[in-house]
């Protein structure tokens, strides 16, 4: 019997070994000794050691059910820890983003620090003793009809350098791998390989003081675009910010009060039209007229752009600032990257040193699940809207997709703990023959 590699777990919660090689309660032979290592889990596989699985695999606990918890990384919250530059704060204030039942620690700020938010979750995942196995990067996921369960295939690190391959197998798979799981970088950028200066993607950027006295493009205007551009304005660098669609600029708090708080509350007694109106409005005296800095508004207003398409607005933190005076400088759209820079669409070129793609991330599920009806093979996305897109078939379930941030991650994580607990019974605390 193995222990527990989050401790706290009780004997008959920790994955049970079958053999190498059969199939789920067949017998071993020599023909397959060489196949993948199989355990039987009693609880769900949650793949994916981020926030959602971290508020999943708690909320389970809390109810009585262990989960094992699977990541590629050597870390929990991986993308938090490696792949988000150094000063970066959250855009919510602190009770927005935290998970269920264990609120921030006394003393932080209401805007958290990246570094705070990633001993937050360092510590929610002690708190919780949540059982985890890191350095496993999934291969694949099917359901196995002939038996009713789950067999997830892990590849993970051997001692002799290698891979060696490892079978999970439960009757529930919770995906919590998440909407940002992977950079998304621009297809067919002409010029990229005969570019010398530095190309990255936002995912790879710490700080700007990297780049004093650099000559930099930003290739895009979210939150990340704007940020890093502001980062590196502020620590000697030349920014320029690509500015492709219209887009809504919102400042981060109104009179003091959040304006994701604000809009939240607003919802409760207004229809969404109107608390988009109220908000453009109160933008417009606090930000003035964006349009002419070149960012230009779309008709449809923030929050329904939010609902329809998980677009979220920028909230900001500085840059427009910075916009208008012409310390960031706007410019349009890329044509090609040319041997020292870039030629835009409306024919002007320029010299940068570097290059930044803060063009987003995507999801990576079609990559390794094996299945056809919940998930959508086209974006990684669970096919249902929210709040309907946490349940599929077969014991299948889905935390951290309803672009709604991290609220929608507590949310998924409550509901999917509390549908597992219902079915919960000491009959899967056995390994059964099927």
């Amino acid at each position: 019997m193995p222990t527990s590699r989050g401790g706290g777990g009780q004997e008959h919660d920790q994955p049970t070994i079958l053999h190498r090689g059969a199939g789920v309660g067949g017998g071993d032979s020599g023909d397959n000794k060489g196949g993948p290592r199989q355990w039987w889990v009693p609880g769900p596989v949650v793949v994916g050691a981020g926030p959602s699985g971290l508020a999943t695999a708690a909320c389970l606990k809390a109810r009585g059910v262990p989960s094992l918890v699977l990541d590629k990384d050597s870390c929990v919250a991986a993308s938090w820890r490696h792949r988000t530059y150094e000063r970066l704060r959250l855009h919510l204030p602190r009770c927005f983003c935290q998970l269920p039942l264990a609120p921030f620690p006394p003393g932080t700020p209401t805007y958290p620090t990246r570094d705070q938010f990633v001993a937050y979750l360092d510590d929610y995942a002690r708190a919780f003793s949540i059982d985890l196995r890191l350095g496993a990067r999934v291969r694949t996921a099917a359901y196995d009809a002939a038996i009713g369960f789950w067999r997830v295939t892990v590849d993970e690190d051997a001692e002799d350098g290698g891979a060696t391959a490892t079978e999970f197998v439960s009757r529930w798979l919770v995906v919590a791998t998440g909407e940002n799981a992977e950079p998304a970088w621009p297809e067919g950028v002409e010029g990229m390989d005969g570019y010398r200066g530095v190309a990255m993607h936002t995912s790879s950027y710490k700080k700007g003081d990297e780049f004093r006295g650099k000559n930099v493009l930003v290739v895009g205007c979210g939150n990340s675009g704007m940020e890093v551009s502001l980062d590196l304005c502020n620590n000697g660098a030349k920014a320029s910010m690509v500015v492709r669609d219209k887009l809504h600029v919102l400042p981060r708090e109104i009179l003091g009060i959040s304006t994701f708080g604000l809009s939240v509350f607003l919802l409760r007694w207004l229809p969404i039209k109107r608390v988009d109106s109220l908000l453009l409005f109160l933008s417009r005296l606090i930000l003035g007229d964006t349009e002419k800095y070149g960012l230009a508004r779309p008709k449809t207003g923030p929050l329904q752009i939010k609902s329809s398409t998980g677009k979220t607005p920028v909230l900001d933190i500085g840059a427009l600032r910075k916009i208008k005076n012409g310390e960031i400088k706007v410019v349009p759209a890329i044509k090609r990257l040319t041997e020292n820079g870039v030629e835009f669409i409306d024919g002007h070129k320029e010299d940068f040193d570097a290059v930044i793609f803060a063009t987003g991330y995507k999801s990576n599920v079609p990559s390794w699940l094996k299945e056809q009806e919940f998930f959508s093979h086209v974006d990684g996305f669970p096919r249902k809207p929210f709040p309907h897109s946490w349940r599929g078939k077969n014991g299948l379930y889905a935390a951290g997709f309803t672009r709604k941030g991290l609220m929608g991650t507590s949310y998924d994580a409550l509901r999917i703990a509390g549908d597992i607990a219902d079915q919960w019974t000491e009959a899967f605390c056995e390994p059964h023959c099927y």
